[in-house]
Parts: C-alpha cells; structure tokens; sequence
C-alpha cells in the first residue's frame, strides 16, 4: 500500500486496518479512511471511464466538492466521497 507515512506538519491517526473489496478484489485500508485515499493507497488510480470520449479519470479534489467525488457504494449510486464516508468492514 502507498501511504505517505511521515510528514513535516501533519500528524496521521489511523483506524485500525481492515480489509474491503473493490470489484472483487480484497484490499486493505485504515477504518474511516476516506475510499478515494484507500483505492489510491492500493494502487487504483482510474475511478471512471468520461461518458463522452471514454477517457480513464482518477482523483481530482478528493475532499467531495466536484463530480469526480460521486461513486457507488454497496450498490447506491451518486454516493459522494469524502473524509466523513470513510472505508468500513462490510459485505
């Protein structure tokens, strides 16, 4: 996982880790992480396909302010991704 583990003026408080599955595959991340910085963490960087063009998008704000930041989770769809939405242990 690619995480930034020390940083000069920002301390990091991680949940415990767990594991989640993103397209059926079993991945690792922090409890209340957010699942943008999961995903990035384990090595996902396209998040969509644009409908006009079909080009591959990864990240953009990450923080849940722009279309980019809508996702489908466990089957709801247009869930936005943000620090508040983080990663939990489900099905």
């Amino acid at each position: 996982m690619e995480r930034i583990v020390e940083h000069p003026l920002l301390k990091f408080e991680r949940g415990k880790k767990i594991v989640f599955y993103f397209e059926d595959v079993q991945m690792q991340a922090y409890e209340g992480e957010s699942i943008a910085a999961a995903l990035h963490a384990n090595g996902v960087r396209m998040l969509r396909i644009t409908p006009k063009g079909s080009r591959p998008q990864g990240l953009f704000c990450a923080i849940g302010k722009c279309s980019s930041c809508l996702m489908e989770v466990d089957g709801k769809a247009n869930v936005r991704n943000h620090g508040l939405l983080g990663v939990q242990i489900g099905g």
